[in-house]
């Protein structure tokens, strides 16, 4: 119990305070340093860990005040000193790779791993290899990190030069194929610690381990020899959120580093496994190697790199797969009125892609770009310099690397959404406009926004009643009003046009606590109180936030081919006349019943519930690319399933059978009255909801 309140505390005490008063610390400290023209020096190294070191006050530590969260340093690959330390020739007709390789600290799995490695690259055909222990000294860690502590080896590949040949793909295809031999040969078996690439690169490599800064180059002897000489660095100081820290799970990740938390992150990874179909389009036979993406037990950091990753093996380059990724608010953005061409990029990856939403700094690096971007509410500092002689630094706080004033010739910070770039191929520095710019001319979006995409145009709203009082009443009963939400719910929204407000206390007991009768959506409240940043109104912050929505069949966000058409709605609630339409677009839709016979009881339920899973197969087999699922038309003889779970278990049944983004679902619904209720069906996979007892409430409020 100590450890653990220790754990939670020393994080945030004031180095600085005289009497360890708990002061305003942000989270994780990341930066880089890059010679723009690409020129090697130890300089940008030592730099680097200087710099890492002025922010350890950012990082967490354990119980035993010894163990950090993490810190690490992702850099070109030092190949001389490297070729000196394993007296390597330098042959001129060999491509080289590097990994740096944690595994369990046992000297049979060791050898057992090496094994699975050594097999594995001779059936992609490298044409031979070498392993060199990483020099490290165990006895400065923490007690925590000592015990948790993997074997480090470095392993290097030499590759046949074929022009045809992406080495880096071929890297990528390995690794893959080496990690899941692992997990078949061990099921994850390895005690204390796992294996892992922390990185496998022919031009990149990762220091990383479970410490505090200053002990990262003294733990890594490597780090201390002048001879060690890098282009660029990005460096990373972790404070641990989400995850308890472990070795892997240190930062920087293959190609980030990331200051913030994703607050989307269960969603981006249930959409991320659905995309995995579009990997089989555009991979073929190698998808099956390396498939799965992204791993639920892993970080958020960890699971947003790995999809960044999949984005640049596909032949993308790193700034634009960001910017698909954690996208700024390309809506009413003044500096975008005259920027057609980057609006219609952004809008149509949105139709692809969905966003990564921070709070986020990201600092990252492939080898070709080093950079850094803010998501779209900038909730995190990115201050940078740029230097006379050439050299672009960058961090989470200013004055962290030492520089003479005499040097710089620019300073500055990045704002909300922007993006700064250094182009090692152009050696040249990529300003926002830039890196945007380029990204939107790669194709014509604006002609393939054009060519998909249908607007509703009939947005009347139904004025008169279709329900008598009684009607209703009974409608309302059946569905789980209560006169507390017809009061204090449906009363506000009605006079004030916003929902309603409470006080913050809430004592009423957790749903699968409470003696009284539950609708299914009480039951993930808690669902949504996980992270403490403030509630955003969408309506009254519209610069950073939307409601679009795009229904129909999602395209690959691989490559551009064969776009399908979409509905893009402008919020994701629909009223009567708005479904009429959309069934009447020329994108296919099915109708689907959830309601069931009432006698037949919990039976009852589960098979009609295998029963519309089944149905939207075949609908969508046949060629549906919008399935509508609707509870209307409940009489004493049938009622319905609760939406959220028709919406859930068509959801996942069709993400199994591996067609998911072949169509969006709509829900038609009188179970739906409170911000929270479309929240829920929202989060577990509707793309569109129309309440339409709802708005049949308030037609009769208006009436009386």
């Amino acid at each position: 119990m100590v450890e653990s309140i220790k754990r939670i505390v020393e994080p945030y005490q004031d180095s600085y305070s005289p009497n360890g008063i708990i002061g305003e610390k942000d989270a994780c400290g990341v930066g880089f340093i890059a010679n723009v023209r690409g020129i090697a020096s130890n300089w940008i190294l030592k730099q680097s860990l200087k710099g890492l070191n002025c922010m350890e006050h950012r990082g967490g530590c354990g119980g035993d005040s010894d163990s950090g969260d993490g810190a690490g340093i992702l850099c070109s690959i030092p190949w001389e000193y490297i070729d000196q330390e394993m007296n390597l020739e330098n042959k001129q007709d060999l491509d080289k790779g590097l990994g740096m390789v944690f595994m369990p600290n046992n000297k049979e799995k060791i050898e057992e791993c090496k094994s699975i490695c050594e097999e594995e690259a001779e059936k992609l055909k490298v044409n031979k290899t070498s392993w060199r222990t990483v020099p490290v000294k165990n006895e400065i860690l923490g007690p925590l990190a000592k015990a948790n502590a993997p074997f480090i080896s470095q392993w290097i590949l030499f590759i046949d030069k074929n022009n045809n040949q992406d080495i880096e793909k071929l890297l990528f295809q390995l690794r893959k194929r080496i990690e899941k031999k692992i997990r078949e040969t061990f099921q994850n078996h390895f005690g204390d610690c796992e294996f892992y690439f922390a990185s496998l690169s022919s031009q990149t490599v990762v220091y990383k381990g479970m410490v505090r800064s200053e002990i990262l180059s003294e733990f890594y002897q490597d780090l201390k020899e002048e001879s060690f000489k890098v282009s660029f660095s990005v460096y990373h100081r972790r404070f641990s959120t989400n995850t308890l820290p472990k070795w892997p799970l240190a930062q920087p990740m293959r190609f980030l580093g990331h200051n913030g938390e994703i607050n989307t992150l269960l969603g981006n990874i249930n959409w991320a496994k659905a995309s995995e179909t579009h990997i089989n389009d555009f991979w073929g036979e190698l998808s099956n190697e390396i498939k799965p993406i992204v791993d639920i037990n892993k970080s958020d950091s960890s699971n947003l790199d790995a999809t960044l990753e999949i984005n640049i093996r596909s032949g993308q380059p790193i700034t634009d797969s960001l910017l698909k990724l954690v996208p700024e608010a390309f809506r009413d953005q003044p500096e975008l009125e005259q920027r057609e061409d980057i609006k219609a990029f952004y809008e149509y990856s949105a139709s692809i892609q969905e966003a990564w939403d921070g709070p986020a700094l990201l600092v990252f690096a492939d080898g070709n770009f080093v950079g850094a971007t803010l998501d779209r509410n900038g909730l995190r500092p990115a201050r940078y310099s740029i230097t006379n002689d050439g050299f672009v630094i960058m961090g989470s706080e200013t004055g962290v690397v030492e520089l003479e004033e005499e040097r710089v010739i620019e300073k500055g910070r990045l704002g909300p959404g922007q993006m700064l770039a250094v182009d090692f191929h152009q050696n040249r520095i990529l300003r926002n406009w830039d890196v945007k710019s380029e990204a939107a001319q790669r194709h014509d979006y604006k002609n393939l926004l054009n060519n998909r995409t249908i607007k509703i145009e009939n947005n009347e709203w139904v004025k008169d009643c279709k329900l008598k009082d009684l009607e209703l009443l009974q409608q309302q009963t059946a569905y789980g009003f209560s006169a507390e939400d017809n009061d204090l719910i449906l009363d506000s929204m009605a006079s004030l046009a916003k929902e309603p407000t409470y006080c913050m206390g809430d004592d009423i007991p957790l749903a699968v606590l409470s003696s009284k009768p539950h609708i299914l959506y009480d039951y993930f409240k808690q669902r949504f109180a996980q992270v403490t940043n403030p509630p955003i109104d969408p309506l009254r912050e519209k610069l950073v936030m939307s409601l679009e929505m795009h229904l129909g069949e999602r395209c690959t966000p691989f490559e551009i081919k064969d776009p399908k058409p979409f509905v893009h709605l402008q919020s994701p609630i629909l009223n009567e006349e708005e479904l009429i339409s959309i069934k009447k677009s020329k994108i296919k839709s099915q109708t689907i019943s959830s309601l069931f016979n009432i006698e037949e009881g919990v039976q009852g339920l589960e098979n009609q519930l295998k029963a519309i899973c089944k149905e939207s197969e075949l609908s969508i087999k046949e060629g549906c690319s919008l399935i509508i699922i609707s509870d209307k038309g409940i009489n004493p003889k049938k009622t319905f399933i609760p939406p959220l779970l028709a919406v859930g278990a068509i959801h996942h049944y069709l993400l199994k059978k591996e067609i998911r983004l072949k169509a969006s679902l709509i829900i038609e619904t009188g179970q739906c009255w409170s911000t929270h209720h479309l929240a829920c069906l929202i989060g577990y996979g509707a793309s569109a909801v129309c309440p339409w007892l709802t708005f049949e409430a308030g037609r009769h409020w208006l009436k009386h």
